[in-house]
């Protein structure tokens, strides 16, 4: 008997994304986010990582092999949903602060922060070095604590104390007050998780994708 394999919801979502890029205005996407851009591609800076976004099929790739399903749903989702004029404030302030997204506060602290926590208690220096290998700003707050540009354009904050004999580790995350101009507010809960994901690649930790689909690493060009 032959067992078909079926693609999994977020493959599905990601395809479903894809096909609308190539519907999009690419020449006005490289005007809006300042990209460059070839013939072939476009290219976004996100969490310090230069990916390609191939104009012909839409697939994104991150030196040649699919990122998860965070990052690819934030660079499709960025693309479509911002505003006509996104501008950032500077202004860096608590989840519950952002536009639109109190729904998701619950889910974004026991999924993100909480790992945050666990994953970096003790190894304060490993977040530290992190922080910096993502091109990050250091802050007077916290006994870690570091602006991160997300993209060339748009900030979060990490802020983390370690922990002590009374205290477990505690961890924060500031956002732009107008990070839903350049998203939809479902997709600041998956910059959050992005930004867990690629500290723990940059601290050389086993690799945190929260919400991400399991599946092997795909090579550019493969169908």
């Amino acid at each position: 008997m032959r067992i078909e394999k079926h693609p999994s919801n977020y493959e599905q979502v990601i395809e479903t994304w894809r096909k609308k890029f190539l519907e999009m205005d690419q020449e006005k996407l490289i005007w809006k986010f300042h990209l460059e851009a070839d013939e072939k591609a476009l290219y976004i800076v996100y969490f310090s990582r230069k990916l390609r976004i191939d104009r012909r099929t839409g697939v994104i790739t991150d030196q040649g092999e699919r990122p998860g399903f965070d990052t690819v749903m934030n660079i499709y989702n960025t693309f479509y949903y911002a505003s006509d004029h996104p501008v950032a404030s500077g202004n860096l302030v608590a989840f519950r602060q952002v536009k639109r997204v109190y729904p998701f506060e619950t889910a974004y602290k026991r999924t993100i922060i909480s790992r945050l926590q666990e994953i970096f208690s003790g190894k304060t220096e490993e977040l530290r070095k992190a922080c910096e290998a993502l091109g990050g700003t250091p802050l007077p707050q916290g006994d870690v604590g570091y602006v991160l540009p997300v993209f060339p354009f748009l900030n979060i904050a990490v802020l983390f104390w370690d922990k002590d004999e009374e205290f477990e580790a505690q961890a924060n995350m500031l956002f732009d007050s107008e990070i839903t101009e350049f998203m939809h507010e479902e997709n600041v809960v998956l910059v959050a998780s992005d930004a867990v994901y690629y500290l723990t690649l940059a601290a050389g930790l086993p690799r945190e994708k929260i919400y991400d689909f399991p599946g092997k690493k795909q090579k550019e060009g493969r169908k």
